[in-house]
């Protein structure tokens, strides 16, 4: 139990944290890599090269030490936390490993006149308490995962059944159970967490499900990137009939219970968890505005789907945005989107639940034009690695 004082003490580096949260995270990411490369698995090295990983643990870190006398403030960032840990099988033994390895570098970036034993001990005592609310919070995701219909715990392994390209960038591939088993029914939005082996090591990923749940099998959509470690693997190495382990599904960007119109808004691979949202909503009676951005027809994945659910959904509108539109492509827009084309698309009632997924500057773009357009932001719904603030800078 922490004390008054100790809670000052933590409350007093808020300032720290603000200004200095990031060059404390690196510090934070360097240690355990060097002293503890076995968890060196269950992160992204993409995310540490752009330093997002560090920005999103420095936001972390500083909205709980925020709020620390009121941690229900903290609902939405504890269960992005707690999904993303999910898919990526974070366990209790890798909380001690985090807690160490953070103490360190507050002592060390800080100094020891500012991060004294008193200050180490509160922190110590701080991190116990989050640790201890994401352990319990991440053991029922896995027992609710494990006793569902199809469940499992862990690893389990799965096939490559079927491997479809969607467009010059972008390959569905789809994976049954091993065992011939059911599989864990998820929600549209979410992503399942995946195990490899590449070169002799291995790499965890997270990849949004895009198609509707059906009890036998997943399918992601997977965009090449130039110097993708994984998604060029998943692209040219994984083949048809070849093994690979599997986390069950987990992710909180998922529709919300509600009558509003739906506008779905989605640049690139971003379209992936929207699809299988339209196949959720399209018969549910509510006005669908999908709004999809891509640079050309040649890398617009699912185009003839939307256009025959289109055809046969009258209430399903859909939009399409080229910033680099080929001759022969047609398309509502040409260029990047405007905050004019998103409201002339948008119902003229704002009042609309809105989806949005894409890369980081189409997202900062269409939040910024959403709250312009009048859009109520509790009703907005995104999915980003990093801090909510860092779309709005």
């Amino acid at each position: 139990m922490m004390t008054p004082q100790q809670r000052a003490i933590i409350k007093s580096t808020v300032p720290l944290l603000e200004t200095g949260g990031e060059a404390l995270t690196r510090h934070f990411y360097q240690l355990m890599f060097s002293e503890y490369p076995q968890v060196r698995v269950l992160f992204n090295q993409a995310h540490q090269a752009s330093g997002d990983q560090q920005r999103a643990l420095a936001n972390a870190v500083l909205m709980y030490a925020k709020h620390l006398d009121h941690l229900e403030a903290l609902g939405p960032l504890v269960n992005q936390i707690v999904n993303k840990h999910v898919a990526l099988q974070i366990l209790p033994e890798h909380y001690p490993i985090v807690g160490t390895c953070l103490l360190r570098a507050i002592r060390e970036v800080l100094g020891e006149e500012i991060a004294t034993d008193e200050v180490i001990e509160a922190w110590g005592l701080a991190y116990g308490m989050l640790a201890d609310i994401l352990i319990g919070a991440e053991e029922s995701a896995y027992q609710a995962n494990e006793q569902a219909e199809g469940g499992w715990r862990g690893a389990r392994t799965f096939t490559l059944a079927r491997k479809v390209a969607e467009c010059e960038e972008i390959v569905s591939l789809y994976f049954v159970p091993a065992d011939g088993g059911a599989v864990v029914a998820y929600q549209p939005g979410q992503y399942i967490g995946m195990k490899l082996e590449i070169d002799g090591e291995e790499v965890r990923r997270n990849y949004s499900l895009s198609a509707l749940s059906d009890g036998k099998q997943y399918r992601i959509s997977v965009k090449r990137e130039a110097q993708g470690r994984v998604s060029n693997y998943l692209h040219d190495t994984l083949q048809v009939g070849d093994s690979i382990e599997l986390f069950a599904p987990a992710g909180d960007f998922v529709l919300q219970p509600s009558s509003r119109p739906i506008a779905l808004i989605t640049a690139g691979v971003g379209i992936t968890p929207a699809v299988a949202m339209v196949e959720a909503a399209k018969n549910s009676g509510r006005p669908i505005h999908f709004i999809h951005c891509a640079r050309n027809g040649s890398v617009h994945a699912f185009k003839n789907w939307i256009e025959s659910v289109t055809a046969a959904h009258p209430q399903v509108r859909y939009y399409v945005s080229y910033s680099e539109p080929q001759a022969a492509d047609e398309c509502d827009a040409s260029g990047f989107l405007t905050r004019e084309c998103l409201g002339n698309w948008l119902p003229q009632d704002r009042n609309i639940d809105a989806y949005f997924l894409g890369p980081k500057p189409f997202m900062a773009m269409v939040k910024r034009h959403l709250n312009e357009l009048g859009v109520p932001s509790g009703q907005c719904h995104y999915e980003f690695f990093g801090p909510a603030s860092a779309l709005d800078a």
